[in-house]
């Protein structure tokens, strides 16, 4: 492509810098008790975190450098690698069982999870296949049928681990993608009401869930068991007040809110700097979607278009889940802060997808 390179979006870049530092000091402040008790390092967690981050941002900074459209060459080839993985986590020896959840490899003293690397590759492969069948997109039968189908492998294998809240990220985001590639409104509305009755049997299908959804109605029903979570949560944020209780003073990561490093950080964050604190950080993260939209809208291309827009509503749609669970707007699911939260392969997927937008960024009409 015969496009002019320039520097990469500064704004964009420093955003996701501060929020990765940001990041590392809380999931030391939040992690450090249970890190002493239970490995006898206090910075455990936080020594992995910061090598987790040093991987991510050597991808980011690789991929920002390698022009996007290549993706499109390679999409189909990264998609089926990241099939392969998908069937292989659900395989008991290859795939490694957590918290009731089968969605890790291990590799040595570390794991991988396929299904965030999905999120991406099907970001990257959706683009190509929006694009190919543009002139369909308004028909149900050839362009909407075909599409979904596309969407709904990955989430069926991702459920089958089961893991919900990473496949509702997956189909956010697509559904997304697909939205704004032109697709029929009325086809939209239909598609909401079989989603619903979709989830509506994915949560009685699993008794965990149905407690999930009766705890968030009323947590004080079972305050010891699918309640303990979301109120622990409100207990951290409560008395955060409007500066919080101070850097590494935070009451609940004292053995009360389980694993207070990983899904529910933004709890500890309200907790230790307050109403100032969190608003700082969803302010941080407005910046980050409207630099990102910016880079969709002046994309020199369809593709770069719908990839920079993929990656936008992945992360958008990971913070609003996150922190809808974490504030009780919504029932408790499994889905980690993007650079803030504990976890390698989130860490590292969420500054791969940042370097591919920084990329497109390098040649989009800001």
């Amino acid at each position: 492509m015969n496009v002019k390179k320039s520097t990469p979006d500064f704004i964009l870049l420093i955003v996701t810098l501060v929020l990765l530092s940001i990041g590392i000091i809380m999931v030391y402040s939040a992690s450090a008790i249970w890190a002493e008790y239970k490995f006898g390092d206090s910075f455990y967690f936080a020594k992995r975190q910061l090598l987790f981050a040093g991987v991510g941002l050597v991808a980011m900074f690789v991929v920002m450098n390698i022009e996007y459209w290549i993706w499109r060459k390679y999409s189909k080839t990264i998609l089926i690698i990241c099939f392969v993985l998908l069937v292989a986590v659900l395989i008991p020896g290859i795939g490694v069982l957590r918290n009731g959840s089968r969605s890790w490899i291990g590799v040595g003293a570390f794991s991988i999870q396929p299904s965030e690397f999905m999120k991406l590759a099907m970001i990257a492969y959706l683009s190509k296949f929006l694009i190919d069948r543009q002139k369909y997109i308004t028909s149900f039968k050839k362009g909407l049928l075909p599409t979904l189908g596309l969407i709904f492998l990955p989430f069926g294998f991702i459920m089958l681990q089961p893991d919900l809240g990473t496949g509702t990220v997956l189909v956010g985001t697509c559904v997304t993608m697909v939205f704004v590639s032109g697709a029929r409104i009325r086809h939209f509305v239909w598609l909401g009401l079989m989603g619903l009755v979709g989830f509506a049997g994915l949560v009685i299908s699993a008794p965990y869930r149905i407690k999930r959804i009766t705890s968030y109605l009323d947590p004080w029903e079972d305050p010891l068991g699918s309640g303990f979570q979301m109120i622990q949560s409100l207990f951290a944020i409560g008395p955060g007040g409007l500066f919080g209780l101070g850097l590494g003073e935070s009451r609940q990561k004292f053995f009360y809110l389980p694993e207070p490093q990983n899904d529910f950080i933004f709890a500890i964050i309200a907790e230790e700097l307050g109403f100032i604190g969190g608003s700082f950080i969803l302010l941080l993260f407005a910046l980050l979607l409207w630099r990102g939209i910016r880079v969709s809208l002046g994309a020199p291309d369809l593709y770069g278009t719908f990839v920079s827009l993929g990656v936008v509503s992945m992360i958008a749609i990971q913070v609003m889940i996150n922190v809808g669970v974490v504030t009780g707007l919504i029932p408790v699911t499994g889905i980690t802060l993007p650079f803030l939260s504990y976890g390698g392969s989130s860490l590292t997927l969420m500054l791969l997808a940042v370097g591919v937008l920084l990329n497109i960024s390098r040649y989009a009409k800001l």
